[in-house]
């Protein structure tokens, strides 16, 4: 049976010129960056390519690319190293968060406040998943610490007004964190508002997983999560995985060039007449997230009356590869934390069903997926 991979919010293949350009640096040219020797040298000029090359990408200077394990450590030291590092200049122990943001900032921030008394605020969205840009503005103090919004959301695909909460923000001195990890290879990160630090993530892009960078574009001081050698400049001890920068800046640039091949429109028409068809072809169905301002290889639903993961199990029998959303949560029998923040009651919330795939994913596969979806619910009713 052939797979049809709809589930690539979760993680995607590697490329292979990605592999190609890693390859030499797992291999015979395997010095530690740190050595003074020429094989250690040469790691450390792969290493200083592959930032220079992420930091041109990103509109930023190389010394504000931080390399990290992925975007789960990246939202750590973000949000909570940027947040300590503003307390200790003066900043109130006072953050805000969305209420949809992924486990990786919403745990971090629940850990500032279990063991460093900051209160932290979570920002309520509407019924789209959009963040209530007047809300964040009436919580904010003229001392909070850090605001951080993702740029896109992971379970309904919602685009989120980085602008509106960055001028909020700014009004009272507050750092601004996104979380970039769906939106980076979708659109330019030099499109992005001046924020102090932007999360990305390897393997959503095509390259390997246990990758990533936390992007400091304003150089806003950091207190680091992981202490030791001293290495990104003191931000991040550990030595550096020189493969996986390479491969990181080779994804980003391949994302970069291969974005004119697809054009958004083109994408978001395609999104949309998916989207359509499941609503005409499967009783029930409802479209999660914001109908337009969403990523545009992304569709998410909620079928009432059926159960999230049966669906998923009965769609994975047909080859169809999907997710009922954050694929950290896959597994828990909860209803989706994203969507009660939405407004869905609990029984909904456990419908969920998000479809995500690549710009080169073809028609027929899509088409194939909504007809086996429509059948999954229908088979799935008739045992009901």
């Amino acid at each position: 049976m052939t797979l049809i991979d709809l589930d690539q919010a979760a993680t995607t293949a590697t490329r292979r010129e990605v592999l190609e350009a890693m390859w030499p640096w797992l291999t015979g040219e395997h010095g530690n960056p740190s050595s003074t020797h020429a094989l250690g040298r040469r790691a450390a000029d792969a290493l200083a390519d592959a930032r220079a090359r992420i930091a041109r990408i990103a509109g930023v200077r190389p010394a504000q690319v931080v390399f990290t394990s992925g975007g789960t450590e990246s939202d750590n030291l973000a949000v909570i190293g940027l947040t300590l590092a503003a307390i200790a200049r003066g900043r109130d122990r006072h953050v805000l968060v969305s209420a949809i943001e992924h486990e990786a900032v919403l745990e971090s921030a629940a850990y500032l406040e279990r063991w460093h008394g900051v209160e932290v605020t979570r920002i309520p969205v509407d019924a789209d998943g959009v963040v209530d840009a007047d809300a964040a503005l009436a919580a904010l103090r003229p001392g909070t610490a850090l605001v951080s919004v993702q740029a896109a959301n992971n379970e309904v695909g919602t685009l989120q007004p980085l602008d509106a909460v960055l001028t909020a923000a700014r009004s009272v001195g507050a750092l601004v964190h996104t979380d970039a990890v769906q939106y980076a290879g979708w659109y330019p990160l030099v499109d992005l508002p001046a924020l102090d630090a932007v999360t990305i993530s390897g393997h959503k892009l095509g390259a390997p997983k246990g990758v990533g960078a936390l992007l400091l574009p304003t150089g806003a001081a950091i207190e680091p999560l992981i202490h030791g050698g001293g290495q990104e400049r003191d931000r991040r001890s550990g030595t550096e995985n020189v493969a996986g920068a390479v491969g990181l800046a080779v994804a980003l640039e391949r994302a970069e060039a291969e974005r004119g091949a697809h054009p958004l429109a083109a994408l978001e028409a395609r999104r949309d007449a998916f989207i359509a068809c499941v609503l005409e072809t499967v009783p029930g169905a409802r479209s999660t997230g914001h109908a337009t301002r969403r990523l545009p290889c992304h569709a998410s639903f909620v079928v009432p009356g059926i159960g999230g993961e049966p669906l998923l199990i009965a769609l994975d029998d047909r080859g169809i590869l999907a997710s009922s959303g954050s694929a950290c949560a896959a597994g828990r029998d909860e209803p989706s934390p994203v969507l009660l923040a939405m407004g869905c009651d609990p029984d909904t919330a456990r419908t969920a069903v998000r479809f995500s795939w690549g710009a080169s994913t073809i028609q027929e596969s899509l088409d194939t997926a909504a007809r086996e979806l429509a059948e999954s619910a229908a088979s799935l009713r008739g045992l009901g």
